[in-house]
Formats: C-alpha cells, sequence, structure tokens
C-alpha cells in the first residue's frame, strides 16, 4: 500500500541585495514608515534573491509609540545603521523637535562609507541636520518649507519639486510623494521593469517624475454628478479629435463661456490644460509599451506633429520623448 505525501516545497531564498534600513522614533508617522515597509520589506519571490533586504531600528530607547496608538518593538538596534546601503527616515516629530546629535552623527559616518541617505517629507528635517544638505537642493511638504529654509539657511530649499536627488542623498515632498521616490530608487537599482511591476502591485502610476509639482494651483473640485464627466470620457476615447471648446461646450449644452467655468471647477485645469496633460498621459503609455516612431505616437494622441510631441514633453517633464522610452519602458519578461 503506498502511503500518500506531500510534495516537497523549498522555501525561496531570503534576498541578498542593499540593506535598506528604516528608522523608528516615537511620534513614528506610521504612513511614512509603512511606505517604506511595503516597497523594501514585502516579500518578493518572483524576483529571486535580487532584491533588497530590509530591516528597521530605533534611534532613541523606548517606549516608541507610532501615530494611530501603536507600540513598537524594534528588531534591531541603532548599531544597525552601521550595515545600512540605504537608510530612510520615515517622516519625523517635527519640524521644531530637535534632531539627535549622536543620530546625526551616525547617518554622516554612513554617508562617508557610501550610503545612501533618503527621507520622506519632515524628514528633510533630520538630513538637514547632519549638515550634508548644505549647498545643496532639497525638498520637503511643502508646508514645512518656509521652516525648513528658516532653520537651515544653507540649504537650497525646493517645494516645489515631487522629489530631489543629490550626492547620495534623496529627499521626498508629502508622504505620498515618498512612494514615487522609492519607486525611482528600485528603478536606478534594478530597471524599469522591477519598479514598474512593484508599482503595479501598489496600483500607483510608475512615471511621476521628481520635478513634478507637488500640488496643483487650484484644489481639484470633486462634483460627482457633474454635467462635465461624461464629456472627458468621451475625449480621452478620442484624443486623436481636433477638440476645441466650441465642441466640448456643445456635448454638455452648455456656452462656450459657462463651460470652461464649470470644467475649471470640476478639473482645476483649463480645457487646454487637462487635454494637454491627458494627452500626455496616453503618449507616455505608449512610449512605455511600444516602439512606435514619434509621428505615430503624436497623431495617436492629438499632438499632430513630432515637433508638438516634443515640445510639450520637454514643457512639462523636462524630458525628450525618447528619453522617456529609454528610462520607463517596460522590457518583455524573458
Amino acid at each position: 500500500m503506498t502511503k500518500n505525501t506531500l510534495p516537497q516545497t523549498t522555501a525561496p531564498s531570503a534576498p541578498k541585495g542593499p540593506l535598506v534600513v528604516a528608522l523608528l522614533y516615537d511620534g513614528l508617522c506610521t504612513f511614512e514608515f509603512g511606505i517604506v515597509a511595503e516597497i523594501f520589506g514585502l516579500a518578493r519571490p518572483e524576483f529571486g534573491t535580487d532584491w533588497y533586504r530590509f530591516a528597521s531600528c530605533p534611534v532613541e530607547e523606548g517606549p516608541l509609540r507610532a501615530h494611530g496608538g501603536l507600540t513598537l518593538v524594534p528588531d534591531h538596534g541603532p548599531e544597525h545603521i552601521a550595515k545600512a546601503d540605504i537608510i530612510v527616515v520615515p517622516g519625523w516629530k517635527g519640524a521644531d523637535c530637535p534632531v539627535p546629535q549622536a543620530l546625526a552623527d551616525r547617518l554622516c559616518e554612513a554617508h562617508s562609507r557610501g550610503a545612501r541617505l533618503v527621507s520622506i517629507c519632515s524628514g528633510a528635517f533630520v538630513l538637514a541636520a547632519t549638515g550634508l544638505l548644505d549647498g545643496r537642493s532639497a525638498t520637503t511638504h511643502w508646508r514645512y518649507a518656509e521652516k525648513l529654509r528658516e532653520r537651515h539657511p544653507a540649504v537650497a530649499v525646493d517645494e516645489t519639486s515631487l522629489y530631489r536627488q543629490e550626492n547620495r542623498i534623496y529627499t521626498s515632498a508629502g508622504s505620498a510623494a515618498g512612494i514615487d521616490l522609492m519607486i525611482e530608487i528600485i528603478r536606478q537599482d534594478y530597471g524599469a521593469d522591477k519598479a514598474n511591476s512593484v508599482a503595479r502591485r501598489l496600483v500607483v502610476p510608475a512615471h511621476r517624475t521628481g520635478d513634478q509639482a507637488q500640488f496643483l494651483e487650484r484644489p481639484v473640485a470633486h462634483r460627482e454628478g457633474s454635467e462635465i464627466a461624461p464629456v472627458l470620457e468621451r475625449v480621452r476615447q478620442a484624443l486623436q479629435t481636433a477638440w476645441t471648446i466650441e465642441t466640448m461646450a456643445a456635448l454638455c449644452r452648455l456656452s462656450p463661456r459657462t463651460f470652461q467655468r464649470r470644467f475649471t471647477e470640476a478639473t482645476g485645469l483649463t480645457p487646454g490644460e487637462w487635454l494637454v496633460q491627458e494627452r500626455l498621459e496616453a503618449a507616455k503609455e505608449i512610449l512605455s509599451r511600444g516602439d512606435d516612431d514619434m509621428e505615430t505616437i503624436a497623431a495617436r494622441v492629438g499632438f499632430g506633429s513630432a515637433h508638438a510631441l516634443r515640445h510639450h514633453f520637454r514643457k512639462k517633464l523636462g524630458l525628450r520623448p525618447t528619453d522617456y522610452r529609454i528610462r520607463f519602458a517596460a522590457r518583455s519578461p524573458v
């Protein structure tokens, strides 16, 4: 009688890539830490051993609490910072909270041996306290920019960008911009394929560049059931059409003047600005997925000519379409 046995399974090998260490402190910004743990600490067996190792360690003695009523029990001590290849500061206690000198010293030592330093949102105050940002550009959330500028006048504070990179030091704006920065770090380390894979799993865009603005000049008004909504979808489905304000207004049975006012109220953009934005997004998708020539792409998204396509890419993204394709193209799996 044959005994049934379950098939043997082999546990996936541990990753052997760069060690990413997230810093823990009392008052930890939970969302910012979650970003780092999700992107670098989540098991991704599809990548094999060629992926990041992850750890977190405290920068002060406990008890350590996090936003949301959580208490933290770290697995490692602060000496783990000395082993890190990438050190992430996931926010900070506040703009007015001093940074311990011992922490600043540890970060300086790590940077001097080649480690990369990364901050999310108010974490920029920690990196600025090291002096390593003096004479360099850095960003933070726009609401903290003036305070960072006052406290560290030697830092060139850029409150408009999503993230900045200089001399192995990375800073990012508001919390969600930290996701964009982490995806960019993956792209630099492992290429567009893996960066795009992680972004898809997070259900976020894989292509937001650091120089994109942190926020709209006018907030987007959410108007469920707006009479503008149907025309937005209609235009998205036919971007190659030579859309005019008059044509779009007619679809809504509004005068051009009323249409423009309600459009801006609904989207935060003028019709022309919105149309350029949608055409750029469509062009970026085509560039990342295929090898069509620029004239073909321009015609498909409604820019009309390769010259116009290049103009809008340089103006909005600071890149040529060909550079975008090289940087963000999704390679076919082997």
